[in-house]
C-alpha cells in the first residue's frame, strides 16, 4: 500500500503532471500529422527526459504513446490517411462518416472510445500484469506463426465483394514483406542488387503510399469536377460525443475490442495494427448490419479506436514485466527505462514497485489529458475539411514526403512511397483494396520467420497440431475462412431459389 501511495504522489507532482500532459499533446500532434507516428514522438522526446525523475520521464513517454495512438484518428477521419498504423481500420468508416457530414461525431466517437480502451487496458495492466505476462511466455515460434495465420484469414472478411481479389491483394503484401535479408540464413532476397533493399521495405513509406499517395492520385482525377463529397460540410462542425445510450447499446463491441486490443498488445511484436484489424473483424461479425461496414458504420470506428488504444496498456505488460517490448513504440520506451536506471523485468516489480505504480498513474493521467485535449482540438482539426482539395492535397503530399524521408533520412523511402502509391491507386480502382495488402505486409514476414524457427526447433512442423494453443489458433483460422464462404453460398442458394 505504501508503494501505491508513493507512486500516486510521485505521478501527480506538478513536474510529472506537466511533462505527462505535454507528452500527450505532442503525441496527439504527431499522430494526427500524416507520416509522423507515436514511435517517432517517443524517440524525439527521450532526450528531453534525461534531466527528469523516472516517473516524470516515463510519464512523458507513455503520454506520447497514448496521445500518438489516439491522434491517428484525426487524419484517418478527415483525409482517409491513417496517422498511425493502428488507425488503418478507422479510415474504413470514419472517412465515409465525414463525407456524410458527420466528421464531428466520428472524431468524438474516436476520442471517447480511445479513452475507454485506454482505461480498460490500464486496469488490466495494473491488476493482472504478472499473470498475463506468464501466459504470453507460453507462446513459442509455432504459436506466433498460428497467430499470424489467424490474422491473415481476416483478409477474407475485409475483401469486399470478391474474396479472391482480397486474397490476391494480401499475397502482394506478403510478397513485399519478403524483400531484404533473410533473417534465418542471412542471404539477400528480392533486392536486385540494390543496397537500399537489404533492410527490407519500411512499413511507414508503404503505408503512406498505399493510403495517402493513392488517395492523392484519385483526387487528381476530380480536378475540374464538382467539389468532393467530403467538403460538403456546412456550418461550424463541433466535436460531438456519441450519446450515452448509443455507447451502452454497443457494449459488446466496446468490451470485445478492449479485450482484443489488450490481449494483442500483451503479445510481444503484435502491435496496434493487428489489434485494430482483429477487433474490426470481430465487430463486423457481431454487428446486425455487417454489410454497412466500410460505408460509414459507427461500429467500425468504435471497434478500431477502442482496440488500438487498449493496445497501449497491453503493450506495457511484457515491457515492464519481462523486458520484452510489445511493439516498436515500447521498444523505444525500453531505452527510456534503462536511461533512468530501471531494468525492466520481474525485479522491477519487486524492487521499484513505487515507480511501477507511478507509471500506471501517469498512464491514467495521459488518457484523461488525451480525452480533453483531443476533443477540444476537434474544431481546429475539422477546419481542414473546408480547405479546397486542390490546395490541401499538395500540402498533404509535402507532409507525407517529409514523414517518409524523415523516418530514415533516406530518399529511397520516398521512391517506395510513390511505388506503393501507384499500387494502391490501381488496387482501389480495380476493386482489390489496400487493406489486404497492408495486412499481408505486416503479417507475412512474421509468419515466415516464426514457422522456420519452429521447424528448426522441433525438426518439423507437425507439432503445429500437437501444441494446444497453436491448434486452437489454426482451428479458428479455418473457421474464419469457412464462415464467409458459407454465407456467400447461402445467399447464392437463396437467390437461385
Amino acid at each position: 500500500m505504501s508503494s501505491l501511495l508513493l507512486g500516486l504522489e510521485t505521478a501527480f507532482q506538478p513536474e510529472a503532471m506537466l511533462f505527462t500532459i505535454l507528452g500527450t499533446v505532442l503525441g496527439i500532434i504527431f499522430g494526427a500529422l500524416p507520416g509522423l507516428t507515436s514511435t517517432m514522438a517517443v524517440a524525439l522526446l527521450i532526450p528531453v527526459t534525461f534531466g527528469l525523475g523516472p516517473v516524470a520521464g516515463m510519464g512523458m513517454l507513455v503520454g506520447a504513446f497514448c496521445g500518438g495512438t489516439a491522434g491517428g484518428s484525426v487524419s484517418a477521419t478527415l483525409l482517409r490517411i491513417p496517422g498511425t498504423p493502428s488507425s488503418i481500420c478507422t479510415t474504413f468508416d470514419a472517412f465515409p462518416m465525414a463525407q456524410k457530414g458527420q466528421a464531428g461525431l466520428a472524431l468524438g466517437t474516436s476520442v471517447i472510445c480511445s479513452f475507454i480502451g485506454g482505461i480498460f487496458s490500464l486496469l488490466v495492466l495494473s491488476l493482472l500484469a504478472p499473470q498475463l505476462a506468464r501466459f504470453a511466455l507460453k507462446f513459442g515460434p509455432l504459436e506466433y506463426f498460428s497467430l499470424a495465420i489467424l490474422g491473415l484469414t481476416i483478409i477474407a472478411s475485409i475483401s469486399g465483394e470478391s474474396m479472391i481479389k482480397g486474397l490476391l491483394a494480401g499475397l502482394i503484401g506478403v510478397f513485399a514483406s519478403f524483400v531484404g535479408i533473410d533473417q534465418v540464413t542471412g542471404m539477400s532476397r528480392l533486392t536486385f542488387g540494390n543496397a537500399n533493399l537489404l533492410s527490407g521495405l519500411s512499413l511507414l513509406p508503404v503505408l503512406i503510399g498505399l493510403f495517402a499517395i493513392s488517395q492523392a492520385f484519385s483526387e487528381a482525377e476530380k480536378v475540374g469536377e464538382e467539389k468532393p463529397a467530403e467538403l460538403s460540410v456546412k456550418g461550424k462542425v463541433k466535436g460531438e460525443f456519441p450519446k450515452f445510450s448509443l455507447l451502452v447499446s454497443k457494449w459488446k463491441i466496446l468490451l470485445s475490442s478492449s479485450m482484443i486490443g489488450t490481449l494483442v498488445g500483451i503479445l510481444p511484436g503484435a502491435g496496434g495494427s493487428i489489434a485494430s484489424f482483429v477487433a474490426y473483424d470481430q465487430a463486423k461479425r457481431m454487428s446486425k448490419e455487417p454489410d454497412t461496414f466500410g460505408s460509414g458504420n459507427i461500429e467500425g470506428v468504435v471497434a478500431s479506436e477502442t482496440s488500438n488504444n487498449a493496445m497501449t496498456g497491453g503493450a506495457l505488460v511484457p515491457m515492464l514485466a519481462l523486458g520484452i517490448p510489445g511493439d516498436t513504440c515500447t521498444a523505444v520506451m525500453l531505452g527510456g527505462l534503462l536511461i533512468h536506471g530501471l531494468r525492466p523485468g520481474p525485479l522491477l516489480f519487486k524492487d521499484s514497485m513505487d515507480v511501477v505504480y507511478g507509471i500506471f498513474f501517469a498512464l491514467l493521467l495521459a488518457n484523461v489529458a488525451m480525452l480533453i485535449f483531443q476533443f477540444v482540438g476537434i474544431r481546429l482539426f475539422v477546419k481542414i475539411m473546408k480547405v479546397p482539395r486542390h490546395l490541401l492535397t499538395p500540402l498533404v503530399l509535402v507532409l507525407c514526403t517529409i514523414g517518409a524521408y524523415g523516418a530514415s533520412s533516406n530518399l529511397f523511402d520516398v521512391k517506395v512511397m510513390l511505388l506503393f502509391g501507384v499500387i494502391g491507386y490501381f488496387a482501389t480502382k480495380l476493386g482489390y483494396g489496400v487493406a489486404p495488402i497492408v495486412l499481408g505486409f505486416i503479417l507475412g514476414s512474421m509468419a515466415e520467420l516464426q514457422l522456420r524457427r519452429g521447424a528448426e526447433m522441433y525438426s518439423g512442423i507437425s507439432v503445429l497440431v500437437e501444441r494446444p494453443i497453436s491448434l486452437i489458433l489454426l482451428i479458428a483460422s479455418v473457421l474464419l475462412l469457412a464462415v464467409p464462404i458459407w454465407r456467400k453460398y447461402k445467399v447464392k442458394k437463396v437467390k437461385i431459389a
